[in-house]
């Protein structure tokens, strides 16, 4: 059995804590205060519902705080891509060489920079399209089988961690090892710009960006000439056709950056589309399309009084 730590308890940091908790794994969930501990010890567990919600499990997880002084061996980093450094530098004492973290934000640039922070630790970067979403705190609803990639953010010597791999598809969390995983966050970060945004900015679902093909199509030819000129032509190829694919498959849902809106949280822009706006600049890569969808919104989240950080 393995020693896990889940640092956020989003949607998905508790679908993890609970399917790894329920093969019997030890989880430890470090939340942020102690108010939180309060909190989740008003509750039956971490809670995970299927999607029609016909039947819901609590699994007794221990929780803790940051400067709680327990070892990692093994740590989910599901927290926003906003606050991963942050995060990591609470818990950075009780890593060690032999640590092992599962970076799960979205977007580009939170998973280089904790890896910059920590040489020594091995980062794998995750590229999920897991679907959940919390009911109440520390209740997650498995809204849709997906598939995580997972890979090795900087070049090692280090044998492909096949224990980590049989465990997380034991627990039912599907993954698939890779040798290219900046490939998948590429073309992860070019769905996200292409779908998110417009979600927010004409407040509907994904299936009803349809009305919008013509913008859409226009951003997608911008953002497969980014991914070249970022030498991830692979990640390039068939974007404009993935990214339909994408949204017809995941018509009737909300993103997540449109629920955060609607939630009144903050969103990923910096991450996501601020992300892809300066590698455009700094690869000198002409994108007008991209930086108009930027633009705008940024001045949709300000008109909704939310960060645009």
């Amino acid at each position: 059995m393995m020693n896990w730590h889940i640092l956020g308890a989003g949607s998905l940091g508790c679908l993890w804590a609970a399917r790894l908790a329920a093969q019997q794994h030890h989880v430890q969930l470090i939340v942020r205060d102690a108010a939180a501990i309060t909190a989740y010890q008003h509750t039956a567990g971490v809670g995970l519902s299927d999607a029609q919600h016909h039947s819901t499990q609590y699994y007794p997880v221990q929780v803790q705080l940051a400067t709680d002084s327990q070892p990692i061996d093994y740590l989910l980093l599901a927290c926003k891509a906003y606050d991963a450094q942050a995060a990591i530098s609470q818990i950075a004492h009780r890593l060690s060489s032999s640590s092992v973290i599962v970076l799960l934000q979205n977007g580009l640039g939170s998973q280089q920079a904790i890896q910059t922070m920590l040489p020594h630790v091995r980062c794998l970067a995750a590229s999920s399209t897991e679907g959940a979403y919390l009911l109440a705190p520390f209740h997650s609803v498995f809204a849709g089988q997906g598939h995580t990639q997972l890979g090795d953010l900087q070049a090692t010597t280090q044998a492909v961690p096949q224990d980590l791999l049989t465990a997380l598809n034991a627990a039912g969390i599907h993954c698939t090892w890779t040798t290219q995983i900046t490939e998948h966050l590429w073309r992860k970060l070019a769905i996200n710009c292409a779908i998110n945004p417009m979600t927010v900015i004409y407040n509907c679902l994904n299936g009803e960006l349809l009305h919008y093909s013509e913008r859409i199509n226009t951003v997608c030819q911008e953002l497969e000439q980014l991914l070249q000129h970022a030498g991830q032509p692979a990640a390039a190829h068939d974007l404009t056709a993935q990214i339909w694919q994408v949204i017809e498959k995941t018509a009737s849902n909300s993103s997540s950056m449109r629920q955060d809106v609607q939630q009144r949280r903050r969103t990923e822009i910096s991450y996501i589309t601020g992300f892809a706006c300066a590698q455009s600049i700094a690869l000198e890569c002409h994108t007008p399309a991209l930086h108009q969808l930027h633009a705008q919104l940024h001045d949709t989240l300000s008109a909704h009084g939310l960060s645009t950080a």
